[in-house]
């Protein structure tokens, strides 16, 4: 999933990325491509995970994990970090999703369970100010409910915020008809992807044509 997202990611974009799969997009840009990364606690320039032995205790990202910075990185304060994303400086965000709906809508940070942690963090400036939002998650939970659905019952983190979904099962655009599949992985086929989807799915027409070919 972090590798086919990786490929959208166009040349020269500054990217803020979410904890945990969505980290690992940094891995697969392909070689060319430049891209600056972005982390809200306070630092443009993002490097790799450094080599074991080598980390820098005060040098993290907002995952509180330890990360390298790049030459010519900058750091700067946090409210000037969020004033970046508010202002829409930051190209795109790749974010994990407990619920993304049909029109776009993203809950990714609470189930709005009574004993759910709070812990909303940058998400809502996020997905508020930065130009592309791009979803990482499997399509379905552990228990085999869908994570694509009509509406979220979830807490939202944004309303129609979402642009591009990457699943496990496909690749799924946002439109204004509703949710676009894209691209298919390697043995599925769409039948498949929409058993296990709680909204109705539409095929792309790139895709339909090469499934017709």
């Amino acid at each position: 999933m972090a590798r086919r997202a990786a490929l959208d990611i166009p040349d020269g974009s500054y990217v803020n990325l979410g904890i945990g799969i969505p980290e690992l997009v940094a891995r697969y840009v392909p070689e060319g491509r430049e891209v600056i990364y972005h982390t809200e606690n306070g630092l443009l320039g993002m490097g790799p995970v450094p080599a074991e032995g080598e980390a820098d205790p005060e040098l993290i990202n907002a995952g509180k994990k330890p990360v390298t910075a790049i030459p010519g990185a900058a750091f700067f304060h946090h409210a000037d970090s969020f004033a970046m994303i508010r202002g829409e400086h930051i190209d795109i965000c790749v974010l994990g999703a407990m619920q993304v709906s049909a029109q776009g809508d993203l809950a990714n940070w609470s189930t709005g369970e009574a004993d759910a942690i709070p812990a909303v963090g940058g998400a809502m400036d996020l997905v508020a100010g930065v130009k592309t939002i791009y979803v990482i998650t499997q399509h379905c939970t552990s228990d085999g409910e869908a994570k694509l659905v009509e509406r979220c019952s979830y807490p939202l983190t944004g309303k129609a915020v979402v642009d591009r979904i990457y699943t496990d099962l496909a690749v799924i655009a946002v439109t204004d008809r509703g949710l676009e599949v894209v691209e298919l992985a390697p043995g599925v086929n769409f039948k498949y992807v929409q058993q296990r989807t709680a909204c109705s799915l539409l095929l792309g027409p790139q895709l339909a044509e090469a499934l017709n070919d």
